[in-house]
């Protein structure tokens, strides 16, 4: 029989499929449930129980990606973290290096550029300056072990586009400083937050003084989510560049197809999109944080409150004691001979104690051992950024020597790890033993 227009249901006619037998097949399901149980027990009776409430509840199947998503952990994430750090955006990506990187391609560093660097933070930072194809400009730390603010003025040239100032080992910069050297130079400042979420300096958080802050959610961080990481800042523009590379760019403007709005708005990007999964944990470590740091801060402080001045018994300064994620305890002793012995036998009272540097030791966190750096090694055989012909600055800046400053307060150097479950008794024990390993080694 011939199909005439009106047979079709768009013209009035009988659907032809009204129906279907089979139900639709969920993507994800209780066998990815089992796997992520299995992260918090091995109890086979335990993991059978929590499914079957699960499905008892009216189970679902995830949607996990954050597009399209009415439900979306990581957009819930960002709206979360915007209200704790009282930013106005904030980006969820899949690590800190990413958020750095976004970051810098942001604020312009490219081909030619240079971004300033402190010598001692973790080799990501200057990893993902070369990444955005700049040149880092490695500069001192001082004994604070953050950035050294006359240094930083000291090394700009022409060709500086940015700071980025790290918050080691949870320390407050010298943001005043550092913010006062950019604007006098024109700089946009990038922060490298990762060791340091949570902190704050002279009541704002960090991460969001400069320009963009940029944080790790890594397993080892203040917060975590395993893997991940966010940027921030105030600034609409640097935000919508940051997400277009974030997510291959030109896909999340305000009308994501709409032509150029300014120059610099369309361009190619990478993938560094945050898991629904990573949100999901992120966004309840995102509740502890501010208790977690508040611990740290008293434990430290009932511990320094209690130590015994002495002349070699050098304590690490700190640009805001009330704003750290006090994680850590540092203090330096009087050579760099002596800093081993001193950790050795604070190890031997019971407390966990050890250098920060040493000359037979490689650590990425110390420059001198970046030897990707110091000896421009790249990925292919031209060299670029290091040989790029836009680039006029030097291009033998490099030594393993180039920063004395930072060697030797990092080989001076002796740190104590801080737990913020200790109690009063047990951060007075701590003093005990620093104060009689001190009368020995530091009088």
């Amino acid at each position: 029989m011939a199909i005439r227009p009106e047979d079709l249901a768009l013209n009035g006619g009988p659907k032809a499929v009204d129906s279907l037998e089979g139900l639709t097949e969920p993507k994800i399901w209780t066998e990815e449930l089992l796997e992520l149980i299995d992260l918090w027990t091995d109890d086979e009776d335990t993991k059978r129980r929590v499914v079957e409430l699960v499905l008892a509840a009216g189970p679902k199947s995830p949607y996990l990606f954050r597009y399209y998503n009415p439900d979306s952990k990581v957009v819930q994430f960002e709206a979360a973290f915007k209200k704790v750090f009282g930013c106005r955006h904030a980006l969820g990506v899949n690590s800190g290096t990413s958020a750095l990187i976004a970051a810098m391609v942001a604020c312009g560093v490219g081909p030619g550029t240079e971004v300033i660097v402190p010598a001692y933070t973790f080799f990501a930072t200057t990893s993902a300056v070369v990444v955005a194809k700049g040149i880092p400009v490695i500069a001192e730390v001082d004994d604070s072990l953050t950035l050294d603010p006359a240094d930083v003025e000291a090394k700009i040239t022409p060709h500086t586009v940015a700071i980025a100032p790290v918050h080691m080992a949870g320390m407050p910069c010298d943001m005043d400083a550092i913010v006062a050297i950019a604007r006098k130079h024109n700089l946009k400042v990038i922060e490298d937050t990762a060791q340091a979420g949570g902190g704050t300096y002279k009541g704002k958080p960090l991460g969001t003084i400069g320009d963009m802050g940029c944080f790790s959610l890594d397993y080892y961080k203040t917060f975590v989510s395993g893997e991940g990481g966010v940027l921030c800042t105030d600034d609409e523009w640097l935000d919508m560049r940051a997400q277009s590379y974030h997510d291959t760019a030109a896909c999340w403007r305000p009308d994501r197809y709409a032509k150029e709005r300014r120059p610099g708005e369309l361009f190619c990007g990478e993938n560094y999109r945050m898991s629904e999964l990573a949100a999901a944990v992120a966004l309840a470590q995102l509740g502890k944080v501010d208790e977690r740091c508040r611990r740290w801060r008293q434990a430290k402080q009932a511990i320094v409150s209690r130590l015994q001045a002495r002349p070699g018994l050098h304590l690490q300064p700190s640009h805001d004691p009330d704003g750290e994620a006090a994680y850590t305890l540092t203090f330096f002793a009087p050579t760099p001979e002596l800093a081993t012995p001193v950790a050795e036998a604070l190890a031997a009272e019971g407390i966990g104690a050890g250098g920060t540097y040493s000359d037979s030791v490689r650590d990425w966190h110390v420059y001198s051992y970046w030897e990707q750096i110091l000896e421009n090694k790249t990925a292919t055989a031209e060299g670029c950024p290091f040989s790029c012909p836009l680039y006029k600055g030097d291009k033998n800046r490099y030594s393993e020597d180039m920063c004395p400053q930072t060697l030797d307060w990092m080989s001076r150097a002796v740190r104590i790890g801080i737990d913020g479950a200790w109690t009063d008794a047990d951060c007075a024990k701590i003093a005990e033993a620093i104060n009689k390993v001190a009368a020995v080694y530091l009088a």
